[in-house]
């Protein structure tokens, strides 16, 4: 049985390109027969390994017991070990996460950290079947996407899990025969835990079922695995069909969005990027159809439906009005650049950045703010107003450039220019006009 179980872990490690011969393994040794089965079958098999142990003092007693049944073990073995210790309670407080994840960012980091500083290749973990059948049963129960339906994967970055292929009973048989023994976490007998349920409860109900359940799940994991590989790649196709890359964030085509088999998922694996929940992702499927302007938020991104397109775009805190009291350099915000400069004669500029204006009409202090609801003017070459919201939707901007769109102001909020778009046609230069303010604007965009 040895042999059997230790070739199916072999061939699974390289059916899978898990681990190099030549390179150094770190193996996570808790005590249990899991990890113990773990550290052995990769010593046997040739592998150069080296432990490491986290003691989180969640235990007492039992656990100094494991730390010292591990420092025992990787003695006998002649194993390097590697020990960490960690007040769990206190991270867990600190950072206000649960106990099981705070030992478990507390383990990982330590891992990673590790494997660099000793230059090994892979953090080995010894996750069984049992435990990947009981991953996918706690994915469908929180509601997952087809990704969960394929339970733990072989590897995760630098994470590789050997053991997936075998039994907790495999395992168990395995020491046995090596007359090995190994330490129990009390924690894992009681059913507190979701985890703990499914193993404790469901998992036996599910077995009297059908005897061979956790292969049967098992089994087909791993053909959704297979599968997922192929709806990967045609949700990539979709992707790209149907969403453009823009400089804060996305256009989505909704029209080629139409076009697409299932609409709707292909729309939830566009946003799942971006932050946004399936609940948001349903709704804003059900509202395709809303007029411009209609807006939701993700936790770092704005999405806007705009003219046929969903338009996703990075926060942006709204620039706050400046005060200009006089003519001069300003440099606000680390990134708004603005020039006043008066010139004692008439001047016309053409370039879509300088704004030339009749300097006696204008009255001091200016203002430099982002369009408000309401705003009115005068477009050059024009008699009557026109609401700024209404002239930059003829300029066919998008509803994310219309909120970011500046404007200059006179003392008494005429509006004078809309920034690199077009002057007030009341403040042009004339005939009659002596001199002339020279407005030039510059937008520097902040370093990533």
């Amino acid at each position: 049985m040895r042999q059997t179980v230790l070739a199916c872990v072999k061939d699974y490690i390289r059916q899978h390109n898990l681990l190099a011969m030549s390179g150094k393994q770190l193996v996570a040794v808790s005590g249990g027969a899991d990890s113990v089965a773990l550290l052995l079958m990769l010593k046997e098999l040739g592998y150069h390994v080296e432990a490491a142990h986290c003691n989180f003092h969640l235990r007492g007693e039992e656990s100094n017991r494991d730390e010292d049944f591990v420092k025992d073990l990787c003695q006998t073995k002649d194993i390097p070990l590697h020990l960490a210790h960690f007040d769990t309670n206190a991270y867990a407080r600190l950072h206000k996460v649960s106990i099981e994840m705070a030992a478990r960012d507390l383990r990982y980091t330590y891992f990673e950290r590790l494997r660099t500083d000793i230059d090994a290749d892979s953090i080995c973990v010894a996750h069984h079947r049992e435990d990947s059948v009981e991953t996918l049963l706690i994915n469908l129960l929180r509601g997952t996407g087809i990704h969960g339906l394929t339970g733990i994967r072989p590897r995760q970055g630098c994470i590789v899990r050997p053991l997936l292929c075998i039994s907790r009973q495999d395992i168990e048989r395995y020491l046995k025969e090596k007359a090995q023994p190994f330490v129990t976490d009390s924690t894992n007998l009681v059913d507190d835990v979701t985890r703990n349920k499914i193993r404790l409860n469901i998992m036996p109900l599910l077995r009297d079922i059908t005897p061979n359940a956790d292969k049967a799940i098992w089994a087909t994991a791993q053909r959704m695995a297979e599968a997922v590989k192929v709806f990967d790649k045609s949700i990539e196709d979709a992707k790209a069909s149907v969403m453009t890359q823009t400089a804060n964030g996305a256009s989505i085509d909704l029209a080629k969005l139409a076009e697409q088999p299932s609409p709707e998922y292909t729309l939830h694996e566009l946003l799942k990027q971006y932050g946004f929940n399936p609940q948001q992702t349903e709704d804003i499927f059900a509202n395709l159809q809303a007029q411009t302007g209609r807006m939701y938020q993700s936790p770092h991104y704005d999405l806007a439906f705009d003219r046929g397109s969903i338009l996703i775009q990075k926060h942006a805190e709204q620039m706050s009005p400046h005060r200009l009291p006089e003519p001069g350099n300003y440099v606000l915000d680390g990134q708004h650049r603005l020039s006043l400069q008066m010139v004692d004669q008439p001047q016309i500029s053409k370039e879509k950045e300088v704004a030339t204006l009749d300097a006696d009409k204008i009255r001091f202090p200016l203002t430099l703010r982002p369009t408000q609801a309401g705003d009115r003017f005068v477009p050059f070459g024009m008699k009557g107003s026109k609401l700024v919201s209404d002239y930059l939707t003829d300029r066919k901007l998008n509803v994310f450039q219309k909120r970011e769109q500046l404007v200059v102001c006179d003392a008494c909020g005429d509006i004078l220019w809309v920034v690199n778009e077009r002057t007030d046609n009341r403040y042009r230069i004339t005939p009659t006009s002596q001199r002339t303010l020279v407005l030039t604007y510059q937008y520097s965009k902040p370093a990533r």
